[in-house]
């Protein structure tokens, strides 16, 4: 490892000040493909190579499968780190190594380590790192030169084939679902979006897929098979089903072509968590095969039920009951509908929701508007966002289509909206009342932090 202590010339004193560079980069907005990052990792002796990953795509349920698969590895005593996106609280939540963010001196000093290469490349014909670019090449610093972990638990940050986190070569790939999301970046259709999150699959590297919809499902088969790599999807080479569920608890069996497992719990809330559960089971078992990977049962179970995620379908508060859940798309949304319907009792339901302006509102809305008695719009404090008086006039239509209008309030300042939106609760005098905050993560990252700290997080993803 180069000495990059800071010294007099060092760009960066301070985590703040290293911080304050790597988000300014989101200028330079999402610049998708490889050759920047590439070139990067040359520059440094391509420390990716050292390590092994876990690489994790899909629509929804791409963070949830990497706390599962973290979890689980932590109790069976391996090293782990972990890169997920976007973070909640702190931009250091996204490189974490055995569940502790990375330590302020390592993101100085690798932040110092990188800004001359990133000088060098803007200054070349491939032009200037992106946001997420850097941060990827953080990550793979610190887990490939600093910290060494076991297995890296890689999440995607946009698509797959040309996102950034495909420099690597993994030991396994997953890819969790597929659905209506970015489709202004990967494509209008199914297909297309199967196409770029398919992409991760390498040569020769099993691949373990929860993806459901036929054309998806046809196009993650043709890649796996082009690429000889062996394909566990769910419903074919492994089967999990629900046995109970009740709030913070459900339990499922699974099976596989090595084994059954009759019962597991886990206590993240939504059907859609025992199918990232049984993934990143189906992923366990296939490293137990490949890589002798050693876990046993009760390290399986126990990590299983311990994991969090924070965000989607967590209960910030009993008094009043406020839940948060980072549903921003329709597929996500129609988890969180079907989770309301399932699982939480209420008497009242009051809503508060925020979206970026590239997603597919109507879609989202038709699952969530027959459920909602009064429904706040509001405004993520972000660069990109979408207008909420924009949003309300697509609550209102969807509303009137669907001939179930909830009351509809518009405030675009989102602490403003969190009081009306609790006001709305205490009025109706109601103790069994239970409002939502769904929509953009960058609303409930804000939501979360100033509901548990009293303070905003972070930007810059």
């Amino acid at each position: 490892m180069t000495n990059d202590k800071p010294t007099e010339e060092a760009a960066f004193r301070t985590a703040e000040e290293a911080m304050a560079w790597i988000t300014g980069l989101t200028a330079f907005g999402i610049r998708p493909g490889l050759d920047r990052i590439r070139s990067l990792m040359e520059r440094f002796n391509h420390p990716e190579r050292r390590l092994k990953f876990i690489h994790v795509a899909g629509t929804n349920g791409k963070g949830s499968v990497c706390a599962f698969l973290t979890s689980v590895l932590l109790k069976s005593g391996y090293d782990v780190g972990t890169f997920t996106s976007p973070y909640l609280t702190s931009y250091s939540n996204r490189l974490q190594y055995n569940g502790q963010d990375i330590p302020d001196e390592h993101l100085v000093r690798l932040a110092n380590r990188l800004k001359p290469a990133a000088d060098e490349l803007a200054a070349s014909e491939l032009g200037p790192l992106t946001m997420f670019e850097v941060t990827t090449a953080l990550a793979i610093l610190y887990y490939g030169t600093v910290a060494f972990p076991d297995y890296v638990v890689w999440e995607t940050g946009l698509g797959g084939r040309l996102d950034v986190t495909n420099v690597v070569v993994p030991v396994i790939s997953v890819v969790t679902n597929v659905g209506h999301d970015h489709m202004d970046v990967l494509g209008p259709t199914l297909a297309d979006i199967a196409r770029e999150k398919a992409g991760i699959i390498k040569s020769g590297v099993p691949v373990v897929s929860a993806v459901a919809q036929p054309e998806a499902v046809q196009v993650v088969e043709e890649t796996a098979r082009s690429r000889q790599a062996t394909l566990y999807r769910a419903g074919e080479q492994f089967f999990f089903e629900a046995l109970s569920v009740a709030e913070d608890e459900q339990r499922f069996s699974f099976r596989s072509p090595f084994r059954e497992i009759p019962s597991l719990t886990i206590r993240l809330n939504g059907e859609h968590q025992v199918a990232n559960a049984a993934t990143a089971v189906m992923t366990l078992e296939v490293l137990r095969q490949y890589y002798a990977l050693i876990v046993d049962d009760e390290q399986l179970e126990a990590g299983l039920r311990e994991t969090v995620w924070p965000g989607r379908l967590e209960m910030v508060s009993n008094d009043p009951r406020i839940l948060l859940d980072g549903a921003h798309n329709p597929e996500g949304m129609e988890a969180l509908s079907r989770a309301l319907r399932d699982v939480y009792a209420y008497d009242r339901l009051n809503a508060m929701i925020a979206m970026m302006p590239n997603k597919n509102h109507e879609h989202s809305l038709r699952h969530i508007l027959p459920l909602v008695d009064t429904l706040v719009i509001t405004e993520p404090d972000f660069h990109k966002k979408m207008n909420a008086a924009e949003l309300a006039s697509v609550a209102k239509r969807v509303g009137d289509e669907l001939g179930r209008s909830p009351a509809i309030v518009v405030e675009p300042d989102w602490r403003r909206a969190l009081e009306l939106l609790l006001g709305a609760s205490s009025s109706a005098g109601n103790g069994s009342a239970l409002n939502v905050i769904t929509g953009t993560l960058y609303l409930i990252a804000d939501v979360r932090s100033w509901l548990l700290q009293g303070t905003k997080s972070e930007k810059g993803w």
